[in-house]
């Protein structure tokens, strides 16, 4: 059989033209009224007993749980497919809500019915799981508010929330559990959940606890794995691999009826200052009454229209536009991205090349980059990056970054220890020496002392360049117009794009950008760094080697600047 219709027509986001104001990937199966499967009722099922529900804040009847028009589609489209056997085909929901959608009240209520509902097995176990445990209890509070609304559930249920105390909920029926765990807290390798709620993945650190709870559900049966986040930041992390899969699974680029993908996301060219815009993406708005405050969006909107970083929290968290960059970015990575095309080295063989060289020891990577201009005004820029062996997994579980897999791949040079081995760079530089056209070397003295005297002494150039704001602010202002200019060309390394998408830059008093920096201390800048440093140099040529600011006649100008 198929699903009946919504008591009352499912309300719609309030433009016409809301497909050109949303994603591709956008669930207009929500709104559009069509059929969804359910040959064996678990989908009226799941509904009925959502509706059972009570909430403490609910304004209805009896405070009767509220499942608006679009939430239900979305239980039907879960729990109503099923195989001949009546076998749920949804065993992975990734739903992309904004804030203020109530997503927390829709995922536990959909824990509680994995726990204490008709889809509980006996003695099976259900886990919200978050980034920490402050996280992990949001949720929980939230399902054990549900169940004190209603004396008949307190009575079939133990709720254990003691503080600083494991958090669980259990059905005394047949012993079906509801737990939390986090991941800043110990592995939990050996479980074997039905149900798994991952909050909020887009702020996981590592992949432990995910890894461990995913081969946990593989091995049960029936099991369920709802991801409720909003939308993130960058592409080297757990939650955009994820996402992106999704994105696919909605285009129908992949095809994978047990992923069911709900995207309310905007179109990357849609205005977020278009309050039809935010009517599409939160879907609340258009329920009665509806939600978040459309007041509170209009204030928090016009005090982003002034400030750079408030606006990319708005368009992050609130119209679930997943953003691709740091806060305050140094350049669009979509225009990053446009030097993507592969580069063929053997080309770039006997022509001039300058290098731009940022050295570390233990905390950030260490970067060579070669750049060659390429006669239009434009460069090809190639790098190549060294981290400690025994820092790599440090550093992917505090950035979020795949370094162990980079590493694997060859996109970095893990040296052994657990600091970069300064001789294994020094080799690699002398062999770019040998293979192409080396006009300079450039370096940053602080770390350099050392490589730099050992290079000079055998006769190679390599040169002082100091990353003071003096000399850094052309270096970055010749990156950023190669880069918006399109003619940059760095071939889509994904490192080198993981550092750029990491770059802030810090203005002085007249504007002019001054100095490259970074959010957060795991967040490795180098490679932009770099960059700067070897299009600069490549940019002066010939006169490069005299080594000062001084000798270019335009330095009064940039010292002007600083006035």
């Amino acid at each position: 059989m198929t699903t009946r219709r919504s008591p009352s027509r499912l309300h719609r986001p309030a433009n016409d033209n809301t497909p050109a104001l949303v994603s591709k990937a956008f669930p207009q199966w929500i709104y559009d009224d069509s059929p969804i499967a359910d040959p064996f009722g678990y989908g009226e099922r799941a509904v009925e007993f959502l509706r059972r529900l009570r909430h403490p804040k609910s304004t209805l009847p009896g405070h009767r749980f509220v499942l608006d028009p679009w939430q239900e589609r979305i239980i039907r489209a879960i729990f109503g497919p099923c195989d001949e056997h009546g076998r749920r085909l949804v065993r992975t929901v990734f739903l992309m809500l904004p804030r203020g959608a109530r997503k927390t009240s829709l995922s536990s209520a959909i824990s509680l019915l994995m726990t204490i509902g008709p889809e509980h097995t006996p003695a099976g176990e259900s886990v919200f799981a978050a980034s920490d445990r402050t996280q992990a209890g949001i949720g929980f509070r939230e399902a054990a508010d549900i169940i004190r609304a209603d004396k008949r559930l307190v009575a079939a249920t133990k709720i254990h929330d003691a503080f600083n105390a494991p958090k669980q909920v259990v059905y005394k029926r047949d012993n079906a559990v509801l737990k939390t765990v986090s991941s800043d807290g110990g592995a939990q390798h050996g479980g074997t959940p039905q149900f798994v709620l991952a909050d909020e993945l887009h702020i996981w650190k590592g992949r432990d606890l995910w890894e461990a709870l995913r081969t946990g559900l593989s091995k049960t049966p029936g099991s369920l794995l709802v991801i409720a986040t909003t939308a993130g930041r960058g592409q080297q992390n757990l939650a955009h691999d994820t996402f992106e899969y999704a994105r696919k699974v909605a285009s129908g680029e992949i095809e994978d009826p047990s992923f069911l993908p709900v995207l309310f996301e905007p179109a990357p060219d849609a205005d977020w200052r278009d309050e039809a815009v935010w009517h599409a993406v939160n879907p609340g708005l258009s329920c009665n009454p509806p939600y978040p405050d459309i007041e509170g969006l209009r204030a928090m909107a016009r005090e982003a229209e002034a400030r750079p970083a408030e606006r990319e929290a708005f368009r992050q968290f609130h119209l679930n536009c997943w953003l691709d960059h740091s806060t305050s970015p140094f350049v669009d990575m979509a225009t990053w991205d446009e030097g993507a095309e592969a580069i063929d080295l053997n080309e770039l063989a006997g022509e001039p090349c300058w290098l731009g060289v940022d050295l570390s020891s233990s905390g950030d990577l260490t970067v060579i980059v070669a750049a060659w201009r390429d006669g239009d005004g434009g460069y090809t820029t190639v790098p190549w990056f060294f981290c400690p062996a025994e820092n790599l997994r440090q550093r992917q579980e505090a950035a979020g970054a795949p370094y162990v897999r980079w590493a694997a791949e060859g996109f970095i040079t893990a040296t052994e220890g657990n600091v970069v081995d300064f001789r294994a760079v020094e080799a690699k530089i002398r062999e770019i020496c040998a293979e192409y056209d080396v006009q300079e070397i450039a370096f940053d003295p602080a770390l350099a002392r050392v490589v730099l005297n050992n290079l000079q002494d055998d006769g190679l150039p390599a040169v002082e360049m100091r990353q003071g704001s003096l000399t850094m602010m052309p270096a970055i202002a010749e990156l950023e117009r190669a880069v918006v200019g399109r003619k940059l060309k760095h071939g889509g390394h994904p490192v080198l794009r993981f550092c750029v998408a990491n770059t802030e830059v810090e203005t002085n008093s007249h504007g002019h950008k001054v100095r490259l920096k970074k959010g957060k201390r795991w967040l490795s800048i180098d490679g932009t760094v770099a960059s700067a440093m070897a299009v600069l140099r490549a940019s002066l040529g010939d006169s490069a080697g005299s080594g000062s600011i001084y000798d270019d006649d335009g330095w009064q100008e940039a010292l002007a600047a600083f006035g």
